[in-house]
């Protein structure tokens, strides 16, 4: 579990293509790496990936087919530059939202535009994604916490203000580019909540009406 909250960019120094997966050397900048080990989980651009062998100013990590089939990784060059986060402890500020690491797929960016000192970005989302993008809702975008500002149909507006912009890759982003998006957790449960049904886990549908709460005192 992550935050969204950037702690380093990182530089992608090494790419090797292993068939349909992809074996990642991340050079981690300032990112502290004196408590990482073999198996914690760093988000990169906002994907999770563990870590497969520990150096000492990065890590390298492995990259699935699934994985890169719903992000922009299959598109990075040695030299692009990823915002990195270490997994979340206990003790760890939440100041962002919660973030899974799994992307949900790609988006485009449309328009980029400045709004005083800030950066104004409008966003176009596969059309499947756009119904848990909600107006002030959270998104994550290659692995950046960011509050959703308008909506239209699947395109949304964000708003960069100049401290998340100069410490993320968000501040490079030009109309064209490709970002890894994750929407908001709790949109997706919440809609498995009401879209669930008896009979897709076997069980009986149940007796119990509203009208029967009602005959039975439960409701008034």
């Amino acid at each position: 579990m992550f935050t969204g909250i950037i702690e380093s960019v990182g530089t992608l120094r090494k790419i090797e293509r292993l068939g349909d997966d992809i074996r990642l050397n991340v050079a981690s900048n300032k990112l502290d790496l004196s408590d990482v080990r073999l198996g914690d989980s760093i988000a990169t651009n906002g994907v999770c990936l563990t870590v497969v062998e520990c150096l000492s100013d990065g890590y390298v990590a492995d990259i699935s087919a699934e994985t890169v089939s719903l992000t922009g990784f299959a598109k990075y060059q040695v030299g692009t530059k990823v915002n990195l986060e270490k997994a979340v402890t206990p003790t760890t500020r939440l100041g962002g939202h919660m973030v899974s690491g799994h992307v949900d797929g790609v988006a485009s960016v449309d328009v980029r535009q400045y709004r005083g000192k800030s950066i104004e970005f409008w966003l176009s989302a596969p059309v499947d994604l756009a119904r848990y993008i909600a107006h002030k809702g959270s998104i994550t975008i290659d692995g950046v916490s960011l509050t959703v500002n308008e909506v239209k149909d699947n395109r949304f507006r964000l708003t960069i203000v100049p401290h998340t912009a100069g410490e993320t890759t968000l501040e490079s982003l030009k109309p064209g580019d490709k970002v890894n998006i994750e929407v908001d957790l709790i949109a997706r449960h919440l809609e498995r909540l009401m879209t669930y049904t008896n009979k897709e886990a076997s069980v009986p549908e149940s007796n119990v009406t509203m009208d029967l709460l009602a005959r039975s005192g439960f409701l008034r």
